[in-house]
C-alpha cells in the first residue's frame, strides 16, 4: 500500500518519516518532489577516476553517454515505510533518466541519496531543481532495517569495489 501525499505529510510530522527539509508545497498526491543537491560526479576515462563538480547557479551541461552521480537535497528515509525514488516525467520527456537501477530504498537511515543520472540528449540541471519523487510504501511481514555500507554516504557515491565484494561474500 502507498500513502497519500496527506499521509506522507502526517507521517513526517509524526517523525515515521524523515524529509529534510521539507517543503509543504512539494507535496503530490502520492509522493513527494526531491530536489538535486549541488554536487555532481561523473567518471573521467583519461584520469581513470570519477571528478566531482559544483554545480553553478546557471547549471550544468550533461551530455549523452556518461554517467552521472548526484545526490538529493534532502535527508530522505523512514525505519517504517519503504521508499521508492524515481525521476520526474516532466524530465524524462526531456530525456533525463533518474534512478536507473536502485530505485527501491531500505527501511532504516536516513541520508542523502545518490541518484544515478544519464541523458539521451544534451540538457541542464541545475542546483535544487526538483528532479525526482519519492513514494513511501507500507511493508509487510518481519521487519529488519539495512544496515549495510551505501547508507552513510550523504555525497554522491560512485562504485566502491570493496563495499561489493563485501556484499558478495557467502
Amino acid at each position: 500500500m502507498i500513502l497519500s501525499g496527506q499521509a506522507v505529510m502526517e507521517e513526517v510530522f509524526r517523525k515515521n518519516i524523515k524529509i529534510d527539509p521539507f517543503n509543504i508545497e512539494q507535496l503530490n498526491p502520492n509522493s513527494y518532489n526531491y530536489r538535486i543537491g549541488d554536487k555532481i560526479k561523473y567518471y573521467d576515462c583519461t584520469k581513470d577516476s570519477f571528478v566531482e563538480i559544483s554545480i553553478p547557479q546557471e547549471g550544468v551541461i550533461l551530455t549523452p553517454q556518461k554517467l552521472y552521480l548526484a545526490n538529493t537535497l534532502e535527508i530522505i528515509g523512514s525505519e517504517k515505510y519503504v521508499t521508492s525514488l524515481i525521476g520526474r516525467s516532466s524530465v524524462g520527456r526531456l530525456g533525463l533518466f533518474v534512478q536507473i537501477s536502485a530505485d527501491l530504498g531500505n527501511l532504516g537511515s536516513p541520508h542523502n541519496w545518490t541518484l544515478e543520472l544519464t541523458c539521451v540528449q544534451q540538457l541542464i540541471v541545475y542546483p535544487y531543481m526538483k528532479i525526482g519523487q519519492v513514494s513511501f510504501w507500507v511493508p509487510t511481514g518481519n521487519i529488519s532495517l539495512y544496515k549495510g555500507e551505501y547508507n552513510k554516504y550523504n555525497v554522491p557515491q560512485e562504485y566502491i569495489p570493496p563495499l561489493l565484494y563485501k556484499e558478495a561474500k557467502v
